[in-house]
Parts: structure tokens; sequence; C-alpha cells
């Protein structure tokens, strides 16, 4: 199989491509779309995003120390673009893609009603590393849609129709293909015995 070598960059896709809402007091809330982004640690719950410093939201993320990411679904697809090539400097996005601004439980970021999930962040850390500056910060909270929680109270986020951005693209994540640690589970043959799969 024939390979072509490329210039170092970065290919890591599909990515989540979130929605970030952030506000200073007195000013109207602005949100930034993100695709770099990802968990850091699970205790404590930590996460980060990076972000350009020529962006309208970095002075406001820088000053204010917080932000709430909002993932994204397939019906959000394009008030997420919106938010990734309109500055907040010219346009109030909360009105112009006809998103709710609601308020959030330990920082005066709004959430987005429309997403899923909002997560609740404090900046601990800035790395300036080139490009973009690495945001790390502590995970507050996390505010889930009731519509995709069962009888039994389990959230069934992959049933809200999340989207991923991939070289360029909005794509709208699909069909299960298995499930953490499916690869080594064992399954009961005749008689009840297990056998690996």
């Amino acid at each position: 199989m024939a390979k072509q070598t490329w210039k170092a960059g970065n290919m890591v896709y599909p990515l989540p491509a979130v929605m970030v809402s952030c506000g200073r007091e007195g000013e109207r809330p602005n949100i930034i779309t993100v695709a770099w982004t990802g968990t850091i640690c699970t205790n404590p719950p930590m996460l980060y995003i990076s972000v350009r410093p020529q962006r309208y939201s970095y002075d406001i993320l820088c000053e204010t120390g917080e932000f709430v990411v909002n993932l994204t679904t397939k019906k959000l697809a394009k008030a997420t673009d919106y938010c990734g090539v309109r500055s907040g400097r010219d346009v109030d996005k909360f009105k112009e893609t006809g998103l709710t601004a609601v308020p959030a439980l330990h920082v005066k970021s709004p959430m987005i009603a429309e997403s899923p999930v909002n997560i609740e962040c404090r900046v601990t850390e800035k790395k300036e590393l080139g490009s973009h500056h690495m945001f790390l910060a502590e995970v507050l909270a996390v505010h889930v849609d009731e519509r995709y929680l069962d009888e039994k109270g389990r959230f069934r986020l992959n049933e809200s129709g999340l989207m991923a951005y991939s070289h360029g693209e909005y794509l709208g994540l699909g069909k299960e293909i298995g499930t953490f640690g499916y690869s080594v589970k064992k399954t009961k043959g005749k008689g009840g015995r297990k056998k690996a799969q």
C-alpha cells in the first residue's frame, strides 16, 4: 500500500466540534466554536480548549477565567458553523443563531439550552504554545438534557445526534460498531460456558 509523506501537521480526526460560551459582565455573551478540545483527566475532572489569541473570545477567556463547553448535534450544525466563522465583535451570536442563553450554576458564562450537555469550566492554567493557546480547566458541573434519560435514569447521549469535525467537514456520528471492551468480552457458549469472542 503506497503512502505519501506530507509536512508535519495536525491530522488527528475526527474531533468534537463544540460551542464554547463565555462572557464579561456588562457585555453580551459570546459563543466560539472550538474543535481543538478534549479530556485531560478524570480525577480531578479536567478538559482543555485551544484558542487563537486573535479570536474575540480569547481576551474574554483570559479576563474571566471561565467558560461553558456545549456539545453539538446535527440539529445544531448550522449554528455551530456560524459561531466559528462570525466574530462576536460584529454580531450577537445568540440572537443571530436563535440559541437560548440560560444561567449556569457555578460560572457567569451562560449555557446553551439547546445543547444536550453543558460543561461548566474554570481555567486553572493557560499555556502559550504557538498558533493556539491552551486553556486547561477544571470541570465544575455537567448538565444533561433530561430528554435523553431512559426509564432507568441512564443517559443515552449517543441518541442525541452528536456530530464531529473532520478535515474541514461536519459529520453526524453513525451506527454503533462496538462497545468499550467488546474485543475481549466473553460470551456464553453451549452448556453456559464462557468463550472468547
